[in-house]
Order: C-alpha cells, then sequence, then structure tokens
C-alpha cells in the first residue's frame, strides 16, 4: 500500500522552498527534490512530513531514477510540482553551449519526462495534480534569454494541450506563469537590476497562486495585475514589435 505525497522539484531555495512550506501548511505529506542536500534537508526540518531526495535532474535518466525511488518509499505522487528550472542572460552566441543545453535538459525534458513517469498512476486513480513553472516569458520571443524564453514557452503549450487532454480524467493540470519574482533567480541568470528587480513580486503570493489556481484547474495562472497586462498585450502586439520591446529591457 502506498501512500499520496506532493513531489515539488527545484526545492533548495526560491519558489519550490516557498511551495513546500505551503503544500506542508495544507498537510501535504511531501518530497522535496534538489541537489543540495544540506538546504534540502534544513527545508524538511522545517516543513515536517518531509522526504529528501538528492538529485540533478538536467542528468541523464534522472527522472526515472528519482521515481524509483520513491516507489522504493512505499510512496506514490498525487501531485506532482514541476519548479527545477534555471535561466541564463547573454547574447545566444556568446553563452556557452553546455549551459544552455542543461537549461534545456531541465527545464524541457527533465518536467516532460517527470509529468510521462507520474501521469499513467494519477489516471488509474483518477485523481491528482501537475502544477508546471512556466514564466510570462513563454508569451514573447526572448532576445538576450533566447533559450530560456523558448524552454518556457514549451512549458506552458505542453501544459495547455495536457490540461485539455485530462478534462474528465479527475486529473488536474496547470501551467504558473510568474513575471520576476523576488528569489535566486535573477542572481544564477545574471538578471540582478533594472527592469527585473523593479517588477518583482513576492515569492509566497506567486506560490499561492499557483496552488489555489491547481485547485481550480484552472489551465493558465499569472499572477499579479502588471503581468496579466503584460500577457494579454502580447495577444494583441505585433511580434516584431514585441521583440524590440523585450530586447531593449534592462536586464
Amino acid at each position: 500500500m502506498t501512500r499520496p505525497i506532493t513531489l515539488v522539484t527545484g526545492t533548495s531555495a526560491g519558489l519550490g522552498a516557498e511551495f513546500a512550506r505551503q503544500c506542508a501548511a495544507r498537510g501535504d505529506e511531501l518530497v522535496l527534490v534538489a541537489r543540495r542536500r544540506d538546504r534540502l534537508e534544513a527545508l524538511a526540518a522545517e516543513t515536517g512530513r518531509a522526504h529528501v531526495i538528492v538529485a540533478d535532474l538536467s542528468a541523464p535518466d534522472a527522472p526515472r531514477r528519482l521515481l524509483g525511488e520513491v516507489e522504493r518509499l512505499g510512496l506514490s505522487v498525487s501531485r506532482l510540482i514541476n519548479n527545477a528550472g534555471f535561466g541564463l542572460a547573454g547574447r545566444f552566441a556568446a553563452l556557452p553551449l553546455a549551459r544552455q543545453r542543461a537549461m534545456i535538459d531541465l527545464n524541457v525534458a527533465s518536467l516532460t519526462e517527470l509529468t510521462h513517469l507520474a501521469l499513467p498512476a494519477m489516471l488509474a486513480r483518477r485523481e491528482g495534480g501537475i502544477l508546471n513553472i512556466a514564466s510570462t516569458a513563454a508569451f514573447q520571443a526572448g532576445p538576450g534569454m533566447a533559450v530560456y524564453f523558448a524552454s518556457k514557452a514549451f512549458v506552458l503549450s505542453f501544459t495547455e494541450a495536457l490540461h485539455q487532454e485530462c478534462r474528465g480524467t479527475g486529473i488536474k493540470v496547470t501551467a504558473l506563469c510568474p513575471g520576476p519574482t523576488a528569489t535566486e533567480f535573477g542572481e544564477v541568470a545574471g538578471v540582478t537590476s533594472g527592469d527585473f528587480s523593479r517588477y518583482s513580486l513576492d515569492a509566497r503570493r506567486v506560490v499561492s497562486a499557483g496552488l489555489n489556481g491547481l485547485e481550480r484547474n484552472q489551465a493558465v495562472v499569472i499572477p499579479g495585475l502588471m503581468n496579466k497586462a503584460t500577457a494579454y498585450a502580447t495577444r494583441l502586439l505585433p511580434r516584431a514589435l514585441l521583440r524590440r520591446i523585450v530586447a531593449g529591457l534592462k536586464i
């Protein structure tokens, strides 16, 4: 007999850690996944009822090994929060190819594989939830962060399609599209000042919006009035103009 749990990736900091806190406050038993054991163990002690699995999800076959470890613990994934990911700022040709490939492996391939591995058991139970973290970057091309924006466009499109496929199955599927958020993301990506930090939302607000949206089975959640307005504007403006606007942002 397996116990249902919420699996959250990328929980060593930022949105992932906040997802763990808020899910624990809602009574969930957790599996926390990230690369940094010390941070995971500290978060597990803080939240309680949490299992720690150290994994680099950009590594080949890491998602399959992760789900195998979950099964060995006698657990089953009832809710999957695909939060792990990172970005890089800079011109595509100037950034190291290996880092950009790792970004695709983590932001796109790992998320897709984890979803494919976890979904069949949810469908068999006719109950479950999948929350994929996209971004407002998903709504337009991103000169200066080309691969990151493209990876989040994949996440949004994939999640919307999966949401439709899962209608009537008991499975809730939501894409959370935050704008700039006060986490370590900007530091890792090389985005530390200017427009990014000026318009950042609090991580607690972003996570709460995502979890509430998943409970309501919203296809897409965009936290913050300005972010909603910006996403809507991308549908109206010519794509050539959007590219120039994004290229001119101070990131």
